[in-house]
């Protein structure tokens, strides 16, 4: 096994952006909207996107890093009640019924913990056809959205067809909530680069994570998070295949 580049925690957990470039910026696309991805991962998603136009698909990314203050905005709203929080039928969660760390479990089935998000890695992106979009049409992430009738319907079910594929025909990426494991829900929209996340996956480690958390004590609920945050790693943060967190 080839050994780790070592990446330091800043970059790991969100706080800086020395890693990223910007989408739109770089390879003037008007209907990309500006979209900060990782250096070695613009390539390959710009290889994806054109086998993607050969198929009449326009696959652009709504979401691609996310800093550790923004990924904190949100969870800190949703524990304060300032966003919704939605069940799996995506109907409303009174969190006012739930105890703290039930509280937590809601949160973290759609939003990651800060400092373990994807999203910090500019790795990771949530995709959509512009081309199916009609005007005016808001962008929901959900799984009726990517399947059956749904408006992005035909490119997931191409896309599908290319990550089966392995990495040389899906360009390295892959879908880490592809499926539920009784953690994340699963995100047919969220794809990752495999050769970056990967890596960064096996060296976020528990103590990085800790570490993060204890500089951050305005984080909602931070007291709870800690007490039980082995299980939040071993259920919301872990995909199989990534191991050593």
């Amino acid at each position: 096994m080839a050994e780790l580049e070592e990446v330091a925690a800043d970059i790991l957990t969100g706080r800086t952006r020395r890693h990223l470039v910007d989408v739109a910026v770089s390879q003037n696309l008007l209907s990309q909207k500006s979209v900060l991805v990782h250096q070695k991962a613009l390539k390959p998603f710009m290889t994806l996107k054109d086998e993607a136009e050969k198929q009449g698909f326009d696959l652009c990314i709504c979401s691609g890093f996310r800093s550790f203050e923004r990924q904190m905005l949100i969870w800190n709203e949703k524990l304060l009640g300032v966003r919704p929080v939605m069940d799996e039928l995506g109907g409303p969660i009174n969190l006012t019924e739930l105890d703290p760390w039930q509280q937590i479990q809601a949160v973290l089935r759609w939003s990651a913990l800060p400092g373990t998000s994807r999203h910090h890695w500019g790795s990771d992106f949530d995709v959509y056809d512009a081309n199916a979009m009609p005007e005016g049409y808001q962008i929901q992430l959900t799984v009726s959205e990517c399947e059956g009738e749904g408006i992005f319907a035909p490119m997931h079910e191409w896309l599908n067809s290319v990550l089966i594929k392995g990495q040389q025909q899906s360009k390295g990426f892959y879908r880490p909530y592809a499926i539920d494991r009784g953690g994340v829900s699963p995100e047919p929209w969220h794809i990752s680069y495999g050769p970056i996340a990967n890596s960064f996956a096996q060296q976020l480690t528990g103590d990085i994570i800790r570490q993060q958390l204890l500089d951050n004590l305005e984080l909602v609920s931070l007291d709870t998070v800690l007490k039980y945050l082995d299980e939040i790693i071993r259920r919301f943060v872990r995909v199989s295949g990534e191991d050593n967190l």
